[in-house]
């Protein structure tokens, strides 16, 4: 049977499993869908096992960075023995990466000061920021000394601080680090898939530091518990607050976390 209308002329039929004519439009239309959800179908099964063997990588890696930090830490008991049998006097090696805290406002302070403040990114007060250390940072922590307390972070500091506190800057925007997928899409590149990588690549200075620093959002902490020792008017070797505190900036970061 034939169906002629004004405007399309004739519409072909094709005959269906109940006897009746279904118009070949819509037979082309269900095909076109069984087609894309068959390839939705095959699409998620992709993506499940590339996150699988994500998924493998990541833990794989923390587990390897496990492996790392216990060998270091028996390694610097193994050399503290070593010394104390000797009669000798163990140093350790020299800090890698500073965690850097402001504790001062903007009141009477010079351009060039403030200016070394604005390229540390420590715009606040209770602001906290990661750096390599370098010459060239260690005379910038210099110039503006007065205004900022600084030390050695261990590895548990720098893991509580991107657990608790940690904020990723994406298209300038201020994002929670909720997931790894925020932190793969930015730092895929420079191979950093994971928190833990994150973490590692923070810890040791690693090649890619400068992106993965930059990528954390300056970190807003709060005033201490019981508040600041002065006014923040001295040096922490004189009683005051900044300055060097060397690992002693990790009790500090407890109480301001």
């Amino acid at each position: 049977m034939q169906i002629q209308t004004p405007m399309s002329g004739k519409c072909r039929w094709s005959p269906s499993s109940t006897g009746r004519e279904v118009p070949e439009t819509l037979l082309k239309k269900r095909k076109q869908n069984e087609k894309a959800r068959e390839e939705r179908l095959i699409a998620a099964t992709a993506a499940r096992k590339a996150a699988k063997a994500k998924r493998k990588v990541i833990f794989k890696r923390a587990e390897k960075y496990v492996n790392e930090y216990l060998s270091a830490e028996k390694e610097e008991v193994r050399l503290k023995r070593a010394a104390r049998t000797t009669g000798d006097f163990y140093v350790p090696a020299q800090a890698k990466v500073y965690f850097v805290v402001r504790i001062r406002g903007i009141n009477e302070i010079a351009p060039k000061p403030r200016k070394i403040l604005q390229l540390l990114r420590l715009l606040q007060i209770n602001n906290g920021v990661f750096i390599k250390v370098t010459k060239a940072t260690e005379q910038m922590l210099r110039l503006v000394e007065p205004y900022v307390t600084y030390g050695e972070p261990n590895l548990k500091t720098v893991r509580e601080l991107i657990y608790k506190r940690g904020y990723g800057k994406v298209d300038k925007q201020r994002i929670p680090l909720a997931n790894n997928q925020v932190i793969e899409e930015a730092l895929g590149k420079f191979d950093i898939l994971s928190v833990e990588d994150l973490v590692h690549e923070i810890f040791t200075a690693g090649p890619n530091f400068k992106q993965a620093s930059n990528f954390l959002w300056p970190f807003k902490l709060s005033n201490p518990t019981g508040g600041w020792r002065t006014r923040k008017f001295k040096h922490y070797v004189q009683g005051g607050d900044f300055g060097n505190r060397e690992t002693n900036i990790n009790k500090l970061i407890r109480q301001m976390n």
